[in-house]
């Protein structure tokens, strides 16, 4: 582990998704109530909520930032009858009528544009999960510390980034094994006027095969920014991305501002940001902040981890191991492939007291997920 005062220094950044309901759990039917707040806007739906919280330098800080968000919001919604539904699978509801698109007007009409596309696409239904995205971008201090070669720092910032873009999406799956919370849906999400609780095979349906994810597999092509950029405009110049924004893997590089395409190619990247986290109703917030720092501590362990060829092959496995990672009964192999990097870790971090704690706080949920493994094998042989 580095000596860097500033190894663990950054900026830190969560965005929560939830629905807004009405006092009987359906979806409320009201207009967004907080404006053009940029703190408290909304996703795909109307009746969908975001808390941004601002940039951060610390989770600690980020978490008390959402923590503000969303007791503002609680106290608008309140108004109305309203609150927030704290789970990552929507409620009951008769049909997507329900599910009226953001109703972004004037300079934002763009994003309503963008929205009826993924109506007609993917249809409203699955733009209803919701979940937990987590930024984060190395302090600039550590980025120079670690330019040994003197190279020109905007071109090594956007490699060091690219490297851990391809090195977390290689492990994405461990964070859903760790942080999958919504095994259980109403029986609405599967057809229309049908009501009933069902226990899903998954334990987090929107990292399943059933969730987030494009009608292809979008190869690209990691050799650097440059060519990155274009492979995803690639896809969009064949029609089979609409935006940057479809790209729908569960890593992304975002750039300072306006997240765009092109502004990413043309100024690099800003930070980075995971996009797998459930919605955890057993935590106030919808996220436990040991959840939180557990990933910061993959991220600082990845960059550690040596560079390599991303192919479409290893690209493939990367995303179908995310997609198994969300099975509700996990396969041996990913509990003893996650034992091994939080012991990799727990070495790498040796004599990190917090860091030990919050190792230990992950290994306790894969010996709770082997012990469940074992009891249903017994109930079925």
């Amino acid at each position: 582990m580095t000596a860097s005062q500033y190894f663990s220094s950054g900026k830190f950044g969560i965005e929560r998704e939830t629905l807004r309901v009405d006092i009987q759990n359906r979806l409320a039917q009201t207009p967004h109530p907080f404006g053009n707040d940029e703190h408290i806007t909304r996703d795909f739906c109307e009746n969908q909520i975001e808390l941004v919280t601002p940039v951060c330098h610390s989770i600690d800080e980020a978490v008390h930032a959402l923590a503000e968000l969303d007791k503002r919001a609680r106290e608008e919604l309140a108004k109305n009858g309203e609150s927030i539904w704290l789970y990552s699978n929507p409620p009951h509801f008769d049909s997507e009528d329900d599910i009226p698109i953001a109703d972004f007007t004037g300079d934002h009409s763009s994003k309503r544009a963008y929205r009826e596309v993924l109506e007609q696409k993917y249809g409203k239904k699955l733009m209803l999960f919701s979940g937990i995205h987590f930024n984060f971008s190395f302090a600039e201090e550590f980025l120079r510390e670690l330019n040994t070669n003197n190279a020109d720092l905007h071109i090594f910032k956007n490699e060091l980034y690219l490297r851990l873009y391809k090195q977390l999406m290689v492990h994405s799956w461990l964070l859903v094994l760790l942080t999958a919370a919504s095994p259980y849906y109403d029986a609405s999400l599967d057809k229309d006027g049908k009501s009933g609780i069902i226990m899903s095979e998954y334990s987090s349906l929107r990292n399943s095969k059933r969730g987030y994810w494009n009608k292809f597999l979008p190869v690209l092509d990691h050799r650097s920014l440059k060519t990155f950029t274009g492979s995803i405009k690639k896809h969009i110049v064949t029609g089979s991305l609409y935006s940057a924004s479809e790209l729908y893997l569960p890593i992304r590089l975002k750039p300072k501002g306006v997240n765009s395409l092109g502004n990413l190619a043309a100024h690099g990247v800003d930070h980075i940001e995971l996009r797998m986290f459930d919605l955890n109703p057993s935590a106030p917030l919808g996220i436990d902040k040991r959840d939180l720092e557990f990933a910061h501590l993959l991220i600082l362990y990845l960059l550690s981890k040596p560079d390599f060829d991303f192919t479409p092959e290893l690209q493939e496995k990367a995303v179908l191991d995310h997609k198994n990672a969300a099975l509700l009964e996990s396969d041996i192999e990913f509990l003893e492939r996650g034992e091994a990097i939080i012991e990799a870790m727990r070495e790498y971090f040796i004599g990190n007291e917090n860091a030990e704690d919050i190792l230990e706080y992950e290994k306790q949920k894969l010996n709770g997920q082997k012990v469940c493994n074992s009891v249903v094998n017994n109930i079925y042989e």
